[in-house]
């Protein structure tokens, strides 16, 4: 299982903590803000859940007039290890 953070820009929670294991989301937390019960059920909802999978459903989505939200930092925290290990280093 491989653990990432991820800090995050223009929301209310400050950081996002994750772990992928064989291209599963798990023990999803994000950190310092942002709307508990609804960072919760994010959580919850995705755990378990395909992280490819997860980037399609949570990309673009928007939090007021941010330009971004909580989800959507987690979708592109998700790519940025796309990016990087490439689908296979999930």
């Amino acid at each position: 299982m491989s653990s990432y953070r991820f800090n995050t820009k223009r929301v209310c929670c400050k950081q996002i903590r994750f772990n992928v294991e064989d291209g599963k989301l798990h023990d999803i937390k994000f950190l310092g803000g942002g709307c508990e019960g609804n960072l919760r059920a994010v959580s919850t909802l995705l755990e378990g859940h395909d992280a490819v999978s997860a980037v399609e459903l949570l990309r673009g989505t928007q939090c007021g007039n941010r330009g971004t939200s909580c989800g959507d930092q987690l979708a592109m925290a998700i790519e940025t290890i796309l990016q990087k290990d490439g689908d296979g280093g999930l």
